[in-house]
């Protein structure tokens, strides 16, 4: 038996040395980079950015230019949020369907985009079922400011 557990505890080392909350602070904090990284780009050169949004994207439902505004400020706001873990749900799941709009809206996007878009909608799932977790502000502020025990402060990740 000491054996059989000798080769299992490889296995499982990285569930007894990092902390959940910090695999869930690493995942909101690699999509907010990402998210924000392209609200830049689509604020330094908003003439492009609406170009585009008229003649390559086909967001549905709003017009092109309210659509490139919306799209840029989504960018630039709600990874904020997702990254401080303040209105992390809400920032979760804006950014996941935001994250789905832009697989459908753009056509020509090929392959290995898409797969890169998929697994940032997976990295966003965590935040979206338990929230931002203990590592963010929403926890910190429901510590602070409630007496009960909230189980959706996400204090599991």
């Amino acid at each position: 038996m000491d054996k059989l557990a000798a080769l299992y505890r490889p296995l499982v080392w990285l569930d007894e040395e990092i902390p959940a909350p910090s695999v869930g602070l690493a995942l909101r904090l690699w999509v907010a980079y990402i998210f924000f990284k392209s609200g830049l780009t689509k604020i330094q050169s908003m003439d492009t950015t609406l170009m585009l949004f008229e003649y390559e994207y086909e967001v549905p439902l709003l017009p092109p230019d309210i659509a490139a505004y919306v799209g840029t400020y989504a960018e630039l706001i709600l990874p904020v949020m997702l990254a401080l873990g303040i209105g992390g749900r809400f920032a979760a799941v804006a950014l996941f369907v935001f994250n789905a709009i832009a697989v459908i809206s753009y056509p020509s996007l090929n392959e290995t985009g898409k797969v890169w878009h998929y697994a940032w909608g997976v990295a966003m799932v965590p935040a979206m079922l338990y929230g931002p977790g203990a590592l963010s502000l929403d926890y910190l502020i429901r510590r602070r400011f409630t007496s009960d025990n909230w189980p959706a402060a996400g204090a599991r990740l």
